[in-house]
């Protein structure tokens, strides 16, 4: 069995962890830390837990009984946390945060599989993808690999409420996002950097501007993009090579029909359409924020990291209705 710790356990990507982890066949979680809850029950915080497990939340890290560490912190508490805190050199650690994705003076592996599996299967440490920037990439690596991204893309995308945290705040407030539909943070989010660092390593240069705008849904779960690229390339050798692209991906998966979000909320599925017109590419990609965007895949590269198969705990039900 894989010995888990989890710090930052009280927050929505930490309740998502739990639910996973207390269904995957071979990991124990040893500790779910969360200073403000310590002592309660896990069930009592995250209450879709309710009889599934009789776990409490502690203030204890005892990093001397896990093989892996997941880090569900808010950005910028990571690097903060490691600097205070020793963890063993042979216990891996799982960061969800955005402190280690960029490459720099560190040795966490960029964990998403689709391109840097083989690293994953050997990392010690790794930098889980941000979820705008997962969805996105997703729909952009096939185009970066055929070379076709010369010219600036625009992109627009829409999260779900869960992507703003678990704490309260006056744009996920019910009242306030219910039936409603705002911007935030256009051209400057801070996902774009991954995003072409992802893009230039498989493309090998990225001079193109990823124009992309966010938007903030009013629904809890999710993430929808549409990506425009300019291109004169035939429609079938685009097609073809987004098929060829993700055809041993274990998540990840073309679709000749238009998707929808339903089709991958509460699963750990990414979906991936092309459609394209005089000069231009329309690609469409769906994830579910806090698996594939999240969790999901912190537990799909633990997986890969173990050695073991990478859908190990994930085959999960999609919502249909």
């Amino acid at each position: 069995m894989i010995k888990v710790g989890i710090l930052g356990a009280a927050g929505y990507t930490g309740g998502e962890l739990i639910r996973l982890l207390i269904n995957h066949p071979q990991a124990e979680i040893v500790f779910a830390n969360s200073e403000s809850n310590a002592g309660n029950l896990v069930s009592d915080v995250h209450e879709g837990l309710m009889g599934e497990t009789d776990l409490r939340f502690t203030s204890e890290m005892p990093f001397d009984q896990v093989d892996v560490v997941f880090f569900c912190f808010g950005h910028g508490k990571s690097e903060q946390f490691l600097k205070e805190h020793t963890i063993p050199a042979n216990v891996k650690i799982i960061d969800l945060a955005q402190d280690f994705r960029i490459q720099g003076d560190h040795d966490y592996v960029y964990g998403l599989p689709e391109i840097n599996k083989e690293e994953i299967c050997k990392a010690q440490h790794l930098a889980n993808p941000g979820c705008f920037a997962t969805c996105i990439q997703l729909a952009l690596l096939p185009a970066a690999n055929l070379n076709l991204l010369k010219e600036d893309v625009a992109v627009n995308a829409i999260t779900g409420s869960t992507g703003a945290g678990q704490k309260p705040g006056a744009t996920t407030h019910f009242s306030w996002r219910n039936n409603n539909l705002s911007i935030y943070k256009a051209f400057q989010h801070q996902h774009i950097a991954e995003i072409r660092q992802s893009l230039a390593q498989v493309q090998g240069y990225l001079d193109a501007s990823i124009d992309f705008i966010p938007y903030r849904g009013d629904f809890a779960r999710g993430i929808f993009c549409t990506a425009v690229i300019k291109t004169k390339a035939p429609a079938e050798d685009i097609i073809a090579a987004y098929k060829e692209f993700y055809q041993d991906a274990a998540f990840t998966h073309y679709s000749d029909k238009s998707i929808d979000l339903k089709q991958v909320v509460n699963t750990n599925k990414a979906l991936v359409h092309v459609d394209c017109f005089d000069g231009k590419v329309l690609v469409t990609s769906a994830i579910d924020n806090l698996l594939k965007g999240a969790v999901g895949q912190a537990v799909q590269n633990m997986n890969l990291m173990f050695g073991i198969d990478e859908t190990t705990g994930l085959r999960l039900k999609a919502s249909a209705f």
